[in-house]
This record gives C-alpha cells, structure tokens and sequence, in this order.
C-alpha cells in the first residue's frame, strides 16, 4: 500500500458534523438503554451539593451522566478528557444529553463513599438486566464461577487521595509501587466469559483480602439473581483464603476452592498425607508455578481432610487438596524436592478435576488486562470517591460490551475488550436523511459487517431496511 504524492498538497478539515468514527455506539447504548441504564442509575444514585464551593448542578441528571460516561468508556475513552469523543461529529444528532467532559468531571466530583455504593448497587441491577437481556452467562443454571482478586493500579503525583505504596509482582518479582487497589468479583460459567459482579476500590496499601468477604457475599446473590439454581463454586487466592469468606460462601450455601497459606498446621496435614495418595494430573495447556514463574505441564495431587481457622469463630473442616511439583533446581539430590501448594475446598469434584477448576481462577486476569487496556488505564481524579465511581462505570461498560457481542456469535462473545471496541463500536459512518428517514452509511467491505448487523437485528429486533 503505497500513498500517491497528490495527498501532500490534500487540505484536511475538520468540519463535518455528519460524521461518525464510532456508529457502534447506537446499538450497544439502546442494549444499555433496553437493560434500564438510565432509570436503575437515576433511582439509586442521588447526588446531592454539600458544600457551597461545589457546582450546584454538578449532581444533576445522574443517569445521564452516567450512561454518556459509559458510553466514552465503550469507545476508548480512559480519561475525563477523553470523554469529548461522545460530542465529535454528528454525536449530538444521535444522542440526547450529551455532555461535555468538564461537566462530567465534576459529576464525578460529588461522589461520596455513599454514593459509589450506590452506583454499585445500580450496576449489580443493570448486570441482571443484561443478563436477562442476552445470553450473557450461558449455563449458570447448571455451575457458577464466582472469582476474587485484587490489582493495583499504579499513579503518579502526591495529589491522588488514597494513593500508598502496594505491593505487586512484575516480572514474577514483589515490588512496592504507587498507587491504588481495586478489588473485583467476577461470575463465568463452563462456556460464557467473565462479567464483573462488583468492584471496589481501596487504597493501594490495603490488604488483598480486605472487604473480601462482603463482596463475595454480594457476588453470590447477584449469581443467584442471574439465575445460578445450581452449584456456585468461589475461587481465589491465598489473599482470600480466610474465615471471612468461607464463612460468607457456606452461609451462601456457596462451594468455595481458596489457597491456604502454608502455616504449621498446613504443612503437617501435608506431611501426613501418605506417599501413595497422590496421583498424576496432566494440565491441557502449560500453566505457570507460582514459585519460579517457569511453565509445568504436570504435577501430582492428593487430598487430605483439614479444619482451617480453627482458632475464630467459623472455623470449616473440608477438603485440603495440595499440588505438589518437583524442583527442578534439585533434581540431582538424592531424593526428590517437592514444592507444595494447598487449596481448601469442599466442593465434590473428583481429585484431579478439582485442581484444574481451581487453577482456572487464572480467568480473572483476562478481566484485569481487559480493564487496564481500556477505561483504568488511568485513575484519572485527584478525588479517591471520583475514582471509585470511575472504576464501577469501567465495570458497568465491560459488562454492556459483553453482553453486546454475545448478540452476534460464540467467538465473538469470548473476545477480547480491544477486539470488541475495534469490531463492533469504532465504525466509522456518516448520518443521511433521505425523505426524512435516518440512514447510516457505514464502510464499504467492512469485514466484520455480519457480526454487527447481526447485533443491530438482536437489539432493535428486525434488519435495517434496505437503503434508498
């Protein structure tokens, strides 16, 4: 592909207020708009000025507010500023109610810690809709997934509120960084991809456990909500291997598979375990040892009956299934080296099963890389409750984007953020109006026409028309 030397004399001109660089918008803000988006926001969320200093229109219009932040989030947008794209073009002949990033910015100025509680509350209610909508979670009546997990998001400056030094691995080395801690709840199922259930965010030195328990609580309601008549199983970390949250699934009547930390009373239940209990599992695809950080495609299982937390006043006797690796730094001592890493559950899956449903708690980082690819590429307020409201939109707009591909086929439903944003919502298009009749005319051999038509039909419920 080469450009002819005529375009260096091409005058460009930004000018024309029929253009559109992300049609996509139109179906997948309706979907949102079908779900309740504005109403679920507009009844829950009630902002009110508190001091004399603040705009006093700031928290007017929440739902609106709200949909156009997500509405930026689903076309790229991963800063206040970037939120102009929902007013470029021919937006404000598509749209009602859109606003410039400065309004949105002090919006999001007046949240409380209150008030992103119940934004979250309105975004658990909008991911139920949407689940009611489409085929978002396909055979959550047969087996949940509930995953817990934390990153830290870094920042720079002294002007972010809750802004500590975190720990966080890079490169498979613990390091302090900067910055801010979301904490997030993810529900999947055998087929469908994760959607966020809640997210929460702290500040970057807070524990990853911290909260965890509540949040699991909540997950679980909402899995329920969304129609999980059947097994929920909730995985997690060594973070999250605490009475608060094992307490929180069997109250649920939830199963629960967490790491334990390898305390005293952990490493005698493993010595005890007998040398001809543990079996051989092999892994479909290489996994990653926690340890080391090199690739193992095999290890050996074996299962004992352990009562974790004996000392609070919740303690749970289940399963202790630990999965040991042999150190391959070692392998010319005499006998062999194991690394070993236990996992409580009191799940029924048979022994090896069990260990390969818990290591798919790996799933959640899909999400987190899906998030920092996208809308928490940045924390972008110096307030902690701005950025807390900020996160929680982030969420509400992976989940409306996911649901929107699930309208088009299988592949599409499992694809990445990115994939999503460049497939279905930054379509370039230009707005026509023959004999009054709204047209959009979109890129010839665009070559994902199908899957967006396909979209189109499965929101406004019939083929766009032919054209004039």
């Amino acid at each position: 592909m080469k450009l002819p030397q005529v375009w260096s004399r091409a005058v460009p001109v930004f000018d024309d207020e029929h253009l559109l660089w992300c049609a996509g918008l139109v179906p997948v803000m309706a979907l949102a708009e079908q779900a309740g988006l504005s109403e679920l926001v507009t009844d829950r969320v009630t902002l009110a000025t508190l001091t004399p200093a603040r705009v006093a229109s700031a928290g007017v219009n929440p739902g609106g507010k709200v949909a156009a932040i997500i509405a930026g989030m689903a076309a790229g947008a991963d800063s206040i500023d970037d939120l102009q794209v929902v007013r470029s073009g021919g937006m404000r002949r598509i749209f009602g109610q859109v606003y410039a990033p400065a309004t949105l910015g002090q919006f999001l100025r007046e949240f409380t810690h209150g008030h992103a509680s119940q934004l979250a509350s309105a975004a658990r209610a909008h991911l139920l809709a949407l689940a009611g909508r489409t085929d978002l979670l396909p055979g959550i009546e047969q087996v949940a997934f509930v995953d817990i997990d934390s990153l830290l998001r870094p920042v720079y400056g002294h002007a972010k509120q809750g802004a500590s030094f975190g720990h966080t691995k890079i490169a498979g080395k613990q390091v302090l960084r900067r910055g801010l801690s979301p904490l997030a709840v993810t529900s999947s199922t055998e087929t469908a991809a994760p959607v966020i259930a809640g997210i929460r965010l702290r500040a970057g030195n807070a524990g990853s456990g911290r909260a965890a328990g509540s949040m699991v609580r909540d997950a679980i309601r909402t899995a329920r909500a969304a129609g999980a008549t059947g097994a929920i199983l909730v995985r997690g970390d060594s973070a999250y291997g605490t009475s608060a949250v094992t307490a929180a699934c069997v109250k649920e009547g939830a199963h629960f598979s967490v790491v334990l930390a390898k305390n005293a009373a952990v490493c005698r239940a493993i010595a005890a375990i007998d040398e001809d209990a543990w079996i051989p599992v092999h892994y479909p695809g290489a996994v990653t040892d926690p340890d080391t950080g090199a690739l193992i495609s095999d290890a050996q299982v074996a299962e004992t009956s352990f009562t974790a937390f004996a000392t609070t006043d919740t303690p749970v006797t289940a399963r202790l299934v630990v999965r040991r690796v042999r150190d391959q730094a070692k392998l010319d001592e005499l006998f062999p080296v194991w690394r070993h890493h236990p996992f409580l559950t009191n799940s029924d899956l048979p022994l090896a099963e069990a260990d390969l449903t818990h290591r798919r708690h790996a799933i959640i980082e899909t999400v987190f890389a899906d998030l920092i690819d996208g809308p928490l590429a940045h924390l972008p307020s110096g307030r902690f409750a701005a950025n807390h409201a900020w996160a929680i939109c982030a969420a509400m707009t992976h989940n409306l984007l996911r649901a929107a591909a699930t309208l088009a086929d299988s592949t599409l439903a499992v694809a990445r953020g990115a994939t999503l944003r460049r497939r279905i919502v930054n379509v370039p298009a230009r707005i026509a109006r023959p004999q009054r009749r709204r047209v959009l005319h979109l890129p010839e051999h665009w070559p994902w026409a199908t899957q967006w038509l396909t979209i189109w039909r499965g929101v406004f419920g019939h083929d766009p028309p032919a054209t004039p």
